[in-house]
């Protein structure tokens, strides 16, 4: 099969790249609107982009009706971010907050999740996940118009919270983190299952 995205819908584009694109790390991103509700969202399109200065970046694609997730909104406006590991103790209640509420609805109470005030932002972490990255807007780079438009969000990482609870002689176990991946479709994973080379 040859698919030509000049030549495609842009949901045929979307869904073929999340099924090729695999396994994708989850930002469950959560960001404060200007009024102070704070919002939670899962973002698939997400990694590190540097160290010096410590970069991560998230992509948020915009609505069926080409505006713009509340997400994005929150981090125009506020500037700030933390972006939450999510374990797979708490996967059901991540897609509660992939579900598509009003602006302005606080996910943290619709999802049964606890908020926790974070270090350096004003925004909250999910006290279920191990591993906040406490960010600061560096800059949105807007890639396209419409519908399925990308608004990718780089932001710099002021601080790493990682519980104790999941760490082995002080590094990051990924075994206790048990944190899960997109695939495509439905379809999720786990990193309890690794393999070693080299």
């Amino acid at each position: 099969m040859l698919l030509d995205p000049e030549k495609e819908s842009p949901s045929r584009v979307y869904s073929t790249m999340i099924r090729a694109i695999t396994p994708r790390p989850i930002a469950w991103v959560s960001s404060v609107s200007a009024a102070g509700v704070p919002n939670l969202a899962p973002f698939s399109y997400f990694n590190g982009v540097s160290t010096n200065p410590a970069a991560l970046m998230f992509s948020a694609v915009n609505k069926s009706d080409g505006s713009k997730k509340d997400t994005v909104r929150n981090i125009e406006s506020t500037k700030q971010f933390v972006v939450n590991i999510v374990p797979h103790s708490v996967a059901e209640k991540m897609l509660v907050t992939a579900g598509d509420f009003e602006f302005e609805i606080n996910e943290f109470e619709k999802a049964g999740l606890t908020e926790r005030s974070s270090h350096r932002v004003d925004v909250p972490s999910v006290v279920e996940s191990p591993i906040q990255f406490e960010c600061e807007l560096m800059q949105i780079v807007n890639i396209g118009e419409g519908p399925l438009a990308a608004n990718v969000i780089f932001g710099r990482i002021l601080l790493i919270s990682i519980f104790d609870s999941v760490l082995t002689n002080d590094k990051i176990d990924p075994a206790l983190v048990d944190s899960i991946g997109r695939m495509g479709g439905r379809d999720y994973c786990r990193t309890t299952e690794r393999f070693t080379l080299g």
